[in-house]
């Protein structure tokens, strides 16, 4: 349901492990960029679907909301009301990744207090470690939201480790999109074992470069994300809703 790496590699890692979809969404990437990587790898035999991981709030005050079917880009560094108000706008499928995991995650308050447009609640990530996965399965008890599950690879041979079965084959981005939106998931599955914890552990510490260098990277050499809400692209559109 949820990969950051698209390639070759990954395209052929994905069949091996008996996948029919992907839905693709890198941080910091703008959505005609993400279409035209999932143009140049979506083939007969795999479905690749372009999605935004969309970064609301502050970077001390972040959330993450995973959006697939958008029809128009959407900005990171707006508020998470702005951003819901904006994905329902766009007809898109909404889940929340990784509920409540360190600063980036949505609280159980804020899922119930977005219910209404809220598609389904993430409830296993290999990037978590085992009590936030299960914090993550008590908010979907106790909201009553559909489960999924993804391999959130940031690393290539972490794709294929979990996955989301639906209660319908889909062929297309759209009726992927209908099947979110309708309630159709039908469960989360994941492998095991001690491979599958190895690949637990490398994606766990590739967090820590995520949040080191990686952010010193964007913060201080790379200048404005090319998702910052101030770029021509988005036209002013999120000036009101715009934390920076």
């Amino acid at each position: 349901m949820h990969v950051k790496v698209l390639d070759e590699e990954v395209v052929q890692r994905a069949k091996d492990r008996g996948l029919d979809a992907l839905v693709y969404a890198p941080h910091f990437v703008r959505l005609p960029e993400i279409r035209q990587q999932v143009e140049l790898f979506s083939d007969d035999e795999l479905l690749i679907v372009p999605a935004r991981e969309v970064f609301t709030g502050t970077w001390r005050n972040r959330k993450h909301v995973l959006a697939v079917g958008l029809t128009d880009p959407v900005p990171d560094f707006i508020t998470l009301t702005g951003a819901m108000r904006e994905l329902e706008r766009q007809g898109a499928a909404i889940l929340i990744p990784h509920p409540e995991f360190l600063n980036v995650g949505l609280s159980e308050a804020d899922v119930r207090v977005h219910g209404d447009v809220i598609h389904a609640v993430e409830t296993y990530n290999p990037k978590q470690l085992g009590r936030h996965n299960r914090r993550a399965k008590e908010i979907v008890e106790d909201t009553d939201k559909p489960a999924f599950g993804s391999s959130y690879a940031h690393l290539r041979r972490s794709v294929g480790e979990a996955w989301t079965t639906l209660d319908a084959h889909v062929k297309t981005a759209a009726e992927l999109v209908e099947r979110i939106r309708d309630g159709g998931l039908a469960r989360v599955v994941h492998r095991t074992g001690r491979s599958h914890e190895l690949r637990r552990r490398a994606e766990f510490a590739h967090l820590g470069w995520e949040n080191t260098w990686g952010k010193f990277n964007r913060l201080v050499l790379s200048g404005m994300e090319a998702t910052h809400p101030d770029r021509e692209e988005y036209g002013g559109r999120f000036d009101d809703v715009s934390v920076y």
